[in-house]
C-alpha cells in the first residue's frame, strides 16, 4: 500500500476521511496489474472512466497508482494519438474512437500536477498530452464543435454532442494550463478552446437534441463555456426537470433513475457557483449509494429504491464522489481545477457581436 500524503477530504457529517480513504482502497483492489481500472471486477474499461479514477487515487494520495494508470494510457495510445473506446484485460473491446474520451487525460495531468505540487507527470507524458489534443482538434468542425467519434471503419461521425463538447473544452483548457506550466505555448489550442466555448454558449442548435440528459444541463456550466450569469441561469432554469428533492439527479429528465455520477458532478458544479451550501446537501443524497465496501452503486430508482443496472457499483461513480468530497472540502491542490481554477479562461473571439447571443 503506498503512503497516504495528507490530502484526504472530508465532508463533516456526510462523508469521514476514513470513508474516503475506503473507497479509494476499493478503486485501488480494482486495478489490474496493467495499470487499467475497470468500471467493476471483470468489467471493461473505457479511458475517460479510466482517467476518472487516478484523478481519485490522486486525491487519495495513491500516486504511484495514478501514475500506473498514466502508464497504462500511454503503452496503449495508438499512433494518431487516440484511444480505442472500450479496454477489456486482454484486449480491445470496441474499436469506436470518442474524442471527448481522447481529451480527457489532459484533465488528469494536470489535477495530478496541482495534487502532487509536481510537474513531473506533465514531462513524463507530454508526448501523449499533445498527440491526443492534437487528434481532438483534427476533428473540430468549421463552426467550432467537434465530431463526438470516429467509428471502427474510420468515418467520422457528422455530429457533435454538447456533453462531449463541453467536456473536451475542460480538456482543452487543461491542456493548455499543462503546457504552460512547462514554459511551453500553445495558441491554436488556446484558439480552438474559444472558438468551442462560443458555440457551446451561443449556438445551442450546433449540436444533436440531448436535452433529456442531465449531463447536457450541467457539463455547459461545468466546463466554463458559460458567465456566472448565464450558467446561474441555466441551472435554476432546470432544475425541477432533474433534481429530486432529497434523493440526487435523474440522469435523464424522464426516469426516476437517480445516478450517483451525475450527483456528484452537479455538486461539483454548485460548487463553483457559489452555493456551497446547496451543493453539500446534494452531495449528501449520495449516501444512500454507499456501500459497505465503500463502492457506490451506479443509479437507484425511485419510489422503490431498487438499484439499477441490477447490484451495479461502478469505479465511476466511486471517482466521481472522490471528486466532488475534494471540491468541497479543499482538502488538495486539485480540489478546483473542475471548477475552472488554475485554469485560462476562454477568449471572447467575436467581441460581443455575435447575433445569437441569448
Amino acid at each position: 500500500m503506498t503512503a497516504l500524503t495528507g490530502r484526504i477530504p472530508e465532508v463533516p457529517d456526510i462523508l469521514s476521511a476514513a470513508e474516503l480513504t475506503a473507497t479509494v482502497d476499493h478503486l485501488v483492489g480494482l486495478q489490474l496489474p496493467s495499470g487499467m481500472v475497470p468500471w467493476f471486477d471483470g468489467g471493461h474499461s473505457d479511458p475517460w472512466n479510466h482517467v476518472e479514477a487516478a484523478m481519485a487515487f490522486s486525491v487519495g494520495g495513491r500516486d504511484a497508482e495514478a501514475q500506473a494508470a498514466f502508464t497504462w494510457l500511454r503503452d496503449r495510445q495508438l499512433g494518431n494519438g487516440s484511444w480505442f473506446n472500450y479496454y477489456r484485460a486482454e484486449g480491445v473491446k470496441d474499436q469506436r474512437i470518442d474524442t471527448n474520451v481522447c481529451a480527457y487525460v489532459a484533465v488528469g495531468l494536470w489535477h495530478h500536477a496541482l495534487a502532487t505540487d509536481s510537474h513531473d507527470v506533465l514531462v513524463a507524458n507530454l508526448a501523449m498530452l499533445e498527440s491526443a489534443i492534437d487528434f481532438v482538434l483534427a476533428h473540430q468542425r468549421r463552426d467550432g464543435t467537434i465530431a463526438w467519434s470516429i467509428d471502427a471503419t474510420g468515418k467520422t461521425e457528422n455530429y457533435a454532442l454538447l456533453t462531449g463538447s463541453s467536456s473536451i473544452l475542460l480538456s482543452l483548457r487543461c491542456a493548455v494550463a499543462a503546457v504552460e506550466a512547462l514554459g511551453l505555448a500553445r495558441p491554436d489550442w488556446e484558439l480552438a478552446a474559444s472558438r468551442l466555448a462560443h458555440t457551446i454558449a451561443h449556438h445551442p442548435g450546433a449540436f444533436a437534441p440531448k436535452r433529456e440528459f442531465a449531463m447536457d444541463w450541467y457539463y455547459p456550466v461545468l466546463s466554463g463555456a458559460l458567465t456566472q450569469e448565464a450558467g446561474q441561469q441555466r441551472i435554476e432554469r432546470y432544475w425541477d426537470e432533474f433534481v429530486m428533492d432529497g434523493l440526487g439527479v435523474r440522469c435523464v429528465s424522464t426516469e426516476p433513475w437517480v445516478t450517483a455520477a451525475e450527483t456528484a458532478e452537479l455538486v461539483i458544479t454548485l460548487n463553483a457557483l457559489g452555493h456551497q451550501d446547496l451543493a453539500q446537501g446534494l452531495f449528501a443524497t449520495s449516501k444512500a449509494h454507499r456501500r459497505l465496501d465503500g463502492s457506490y452503486t451506479t443509479g437507484l430508482v425511485y419510489p422503490s429504491g431498487i438499484s439499477f443496472p441490477s447490484d451495479e457499483a461502478t469505479s465511476y461513480t466511486a471517482a466521481a464522489v472522490v471528486l466532488a468530497a475534494d471540491a468541497l472540502s479543499r482538502a488538495s491542490g486539485a480540489s478546483g481545477v473542475l471548477a475552472g481554477e488554475h485554469l485560462p479562461g476562454v477568449l471572447d473571439l467575436d467581441g460581443g457581436q455575435c447575433s445569437h447571443r441569448h
